[in-house]
């Protein structure tokens, strides 16, 4: 029997001990009743209310304290995927359960190759560096022989394909992560045209954390030095009140047609840069022959049209347009745009008006995207990598964009296409799940329920008993960010974090590095996955290394002991002052972007050679299926936003304090327009039903005028809790809007997702309430007596073990089920 990994038991802390989350740097004291006590970075000029969550979700009763083994893959073997987020489980030693994970993971490499297995992890489990649950599983796939993976993520899938087709790959990563600086903006900045808004729920989270949340901030020196904003959006609430404000409540999913109105009259009107667009673009006149309708499609792209499409007035674009023109004018787009079907569209349509404007590459001008969609685009803080976990190049070239999950699963060997290649699903037999949750960020959660049935085993490492882990064979308790050591930072961090582990773990819950080094035992590759160290010894060995760097570049870098005792370490900031592609308007010659014409591609002939109906070679008004002129509006008439929380993170610490004191009616709440409340008789507090053909969700009603009518908000992030029933459409009685979402890609071109819309109906809901049970654990069974099916010999990374062993014969109980594409 191998034996439990050391734990840390001390005496309460004195002192706040130091540690940091994607929402931001704290300090925590565990005090003798085992309560926390946690305090912000004294630096931090706006701390993050999610910090307000993570007390009551250390030691939740939905914590996975043991190893649990799905009861009918326990006692039947892989293939009894039917029997998923139903049956009970039942909690077994770690020995036994990693010996099941290994026995399968070789099993399924041996006989189907290591591209059946599915290395399916999303990485926002922790701000940590070292057990970041993403870089652990892929290393350790990686060194077992290989895995399909997945690209690109759910935030920003369109947008990370379709930016260097149209600014190059360098340009792509500047306009995401070296945005116009928020000093630059304030300084220079006339008007800022925000389509989808600056939400100020969104900018305390950055992967990796803020020490200091400055955004909010610079939000405030906006409104003193006079900058104006014409808010876009159906929502009022996705810009602050404090700034000098113009509200276009425009249509959901119709800001391209706004965008071409706008072009149109600044094209119409003569205020386009033509000598702007000469020098540093290609594909205007294309763009251009668009708008005034000489293209295939006839038709002219006028304010009036526009006006037509997306419910606002003619006149109001074209004043609009104008002070755009006479403005020093920014054009940004936030990423929840680009969450849609065509969502490459406005990304599009939005760097083409910013060009047309000519001031890209101006102070305080040109094109944006992200503002306010996370809390680093557009911060000023230091262009350092902090200590990372070395990866091993993945020997398999397989993978999927990441929201094509369930495509993968249910449609093994079927083609579609990417990025101007045809690829092929390959026949994934084992899901690894380390570090996410797809009941979450995944569309359509009844479809992806089918999905989960398919493979023969799912294996999910998981802190706590999310629909994720309900859905798993194998569930493997990890610790939370509290219970290990750890050093983290984000991408334009001011600090780089000591965090201190502040509490034992909770149960049995093992780090992933440990129990990934435990499988790699079995299946002999321990020496190569831990090169002989502790999970202290790698923070160590890494901070070390990236010292030397720091070092060699003349950083001032303390030794680790000194950093550890400090608690942090204060990094150089970076430059204050900085405009997206400054150098480039300036010399586009010698600044040439990595596009094939070296300019900005207003039309990409690359892209139109890929002749996709669903992204021309220019950017285009295509009709989405979610839009209030869609015929499906004939009979689900309200259009649903589900966009990011502002009580968590994602799905994170859904249980804890501040996320369960939002709720209404014991549910996620769902804001409606007094208009609509009305005229269906819901008042606030109610409890509603949403509906449409893929499910039905129930809510509680916020009633606001600050929204659209027509309109609905649902923030995404609720653990989905599908009521008992049958194989149909699934009633989530909490409230998770993916159950209403289409899982369909943005385009052929990117397969982007699609999450951020649903046309729904809503009802008040009579009766009683199915309960909510997800703030439980699922039905848990003691393993003494349960039959097992034949166990593997367990596996020892010993002298002279093979790299791939021979495992005993093992019967895998009955055949599984067939393994055929879904049917329409």
């Amino acid at each position: 029997m191998t034996s439990a990994p050391a734990r840390h038991t001390s005496p309460a802390p004195a002192r706040h001990l130091p540690t940091t989350s994607h929402w931001g740097a704290y300090g925590v004291r565990t005090a003798a009743d085992g309560s926390l006590d946690l305090r912000p970075h004294p630096q931090d000029p706006s701390p993050s209310p999610l910090l307000g969550n993570v007390a009551g979700a250390l030691r939740h009763p939905t914590r996975v304290r043991r190893p649990a083994v799905r009861r009918g893959w326990l006692e039947h073997g892989p293939g009894t995927g039917r029997g998923r987020g139903r049956e009970p489980f039942v909690e077994v030693t770690w020995d036994e359960a990693l010996d099941h994970v290994a026995a399968e993971l070789a099993r399924v490499r041996d006989e189907h190759g290591p591209q059946a297995v599915f290395g399916g992890s999303y990485g926002w489990a922790s701000a940590g560096r070292f057990h970041h649950a993403q870089s652990q599983l892929h290393r350790f796939l990686a060194q077992f022989g290989g895995y399909t993976a997945s690209r690109n993520s759910y935030s920003l899938g369109a947008s990370l394909v379709l930016l260097p087709h149209l600014v190059g790959r360098a340009g792509a990563q500047a306009v995401l992560r070296a945005a116009s600086s928020w000093p630059t903006l304030a300084a220079h900045t006339e008007l800022i045209v925000a389509f989808g808004g600056i939400p100020a729920k969104n900018v305390h989270v950055t992967p990796g954390g803020v020490t200091r949340h400055r955004t909010p901030g610079h939000l405030a020196d906006l409104a003193r030095t006079g900058t104006r904003i014409a808010l876009v959006s159906p929502l009022r609430a996705d810009l602050p009140e404090s700034l000098d404000t113009t509200w276009y409540p425009v249509a959901p999913a119709t800001d391209t047609a706004l965008m071409l109105g706008l072009a149109h009259t600044l094209l119409a009107e003569n205020l386009h840069d033509r000598a702007f667009l000469d020098r540093c673009t290609v594909g205007f006149d294309t763009f251009a022959r668009y708008l005034v309708g000489r293209a295939a499609d006839g038709t002219v792209k006028s304010a009036a049209w526009a006006a037509r499409i997306c419910g606002l007035d003619a006149e109001a674009i074209r004043g609009l347009a104008r002070r755009m023109a006479a403005s020093r004018t920014l054009i940004t787009v936030t990423w929840s745009l680009q969450r849609i079907q065509h969502g490459e569209q406005p990304v599009w349509a939005g760097l083409a008006l910013a060009a047309m404007l000519g001031q890209i590459g101006l102070p305080g001008a040109g094109f944006g995207h992200g503002y306010g969609s996370m809390g680093d685009v557009g911060d000023h803080g230091p262009r350092i990598r902090l200590p990372h976990l070395p990866q091993d190049p993945n020997p398999v070239d397989e993978f999927i964009p990441c929201a094509r999950i369930a495509d993968l699963l249910l449609n093994p060997g079927e083609s579609y296409d990417y990025d101007g290649r045809r690829r092929t699903f390959p026949d994934i037999r084992l899901v690894h799940w380390a570090g996410g949750n797809p009941f979450h960020h995944h569309q359509d959660l009844g479809r992806l329920r089918r999905a989960f049935t398919r493979p023969e085993t799912i294996v999910v490492h998981e802190p706590h008993w999310t629909a994720t882990a309900r859905h798993a064979d194998i569930v493997l308790p990890t610790t939370t960010t509290l219970e290990r050591e750890d050093f983290g930072g984000g991408r334009r961090d001011t600090h780089l974090i000591a965090m201190h582990q502040a509490a034992d773990p909770v149960g049995e819950a093992r780090d992933d590095h440990t129990i990934l080094a435990g499988l790699a035992a079995r299946l002999g590759f321990a020496a190569r996955f831990t090169e002989g160290r502790t999970p202290r010894q790698w923070l160590e060995h890494l901070y070390g290394q990236w010292r030397t760097d720091q070092l060699a570049q003349g950083a001032a870098v303390p030794e680790f002991a000194a950093f550890w005792a400090a608690g942090e370490l204060e990094l150089p900031e970076g430059p204050r002052d900085f405009t997206l592609f400054e150098d480039f308007r300036r010399d586009p010659d010698t600044y040439r972007l990595d596009t094939p014409s070296g300019r900005i591609e207003l039309a990409s002939a690359t892209i139109d050679s890929f002749g996709l109906t669903d992204c021309p070679g220019h950017p285009a008004w295509l009709e989405p299926d979610a839009w209030h002129g869609a015929p499906a509006a004939a009979r689900h008439p309200l259009l649903l936003i589900a966009d990011q929380p502002a009580t968590r993170l994602h799905s994170q610490n859904d249980v804890g304090a501040h996320s369960l004191a939002s709720k209404v009616a014991d549910r996620e709440p769902v804001e409606l327009h007094p208009d609509d409340a009305a005229a269906r008789g819901i008042r606030d507090g109610d409890l509603v039903r949403l509906f449409n053909d893929r499910g039905a969700v129930l809510a509680g009603a916020r009633i606001t005028a600050g929204l659209r009518p027509g309109v609905l908000r649902l923030p995404t992030g609720a653990w989905f809790d599908p009521a008992p029933g049958d194989d149909g459409p699934p009633l989530c009685v909490h409230g998770n809007p993916n159950t209403l979402t289409a899982d369909i890609p943005s385009s052929r071109l990117t397969q982007g997702c699609t999450g951020q819309h649903a046309l729904v109906q809503a009802a008040r809901y009579e009766g009683a309430a199915p309960p909510v049970t997800v703030r439980q654990p699922p039905p848990l069974q003691d393993g003494a007596g349960i039959p097992r099916h034949a166990t593997p010999l367990p596996l020892r990374d010993t002298p002279g073990t093979p790299s791939r062993p021979c495992l005993q014969q093992v019967d895998h109980g009955p055949t599984p089920h067939p393994r055929r594409p879904e049917t329409p």
